[in-house]
């Protein structure tokens, strides 16, 4: 079941360091790259993943979850419902801890998935409301 208690989402965005951004897009009126934007200039380490691009917002983008070089602690997932079963994979593979599905993204199947190898689950939140409405 996904986390629903601001307490434990507001524990999720105090001890992450690293967040990748699925979907990332280097459209600056595109939420995806808004919200990244925000992430960085809150401290956070983000890493866009987006297999069209090669770079946003200064940052190296990558073609998946799990082609990123280091470990992350969130995975922000910006795509259709549709195709969070291929970001949840992938955020197994690379052991992140976090699954984080924005506004409007929702896959109860993928989120089984996910809790069963582990993961903590957000769904249909965006990440910048919450961190600003929970840590400021």
């Amino acid at each position: 079941m996904p986390l629903e208690d601001d307490r434990a989402i507001a524990a999720l965005l105090r001890r992450a360091r690293t967040i990748a951004v699925v979907g990332a897009s280097d459209k600056p009126w595109r939420d995806s790259n808004s919200i990244m934007a925000y992430l960085l200039a809150k401290g956070y380490a983000v890493v866009p993943v987006n297999p069209r691009l090669t770079e946003v917002l200064g940052r190296t983008c990558y073609p998946s979850v799990d082609a990123i070089p280091e470990p992350v602690d969130i995975v922000d997932v910006f795509r259709s419902p549709e195709a969070v079963g291929e970001v949840v994979d992938e955020a197994i593979r690379a052991k992140a801890p976090v699954l984080w599905l924005q506004l409007g993204v929702v896959n109860e199947d993928a989120v089984r998935t996910a809790e069963r190898h582990g993961m903590s689950v957000v769904m249909d939140h965006c990440i910048a409301v919450d961190h600003r409405r929970l840590i400021g």
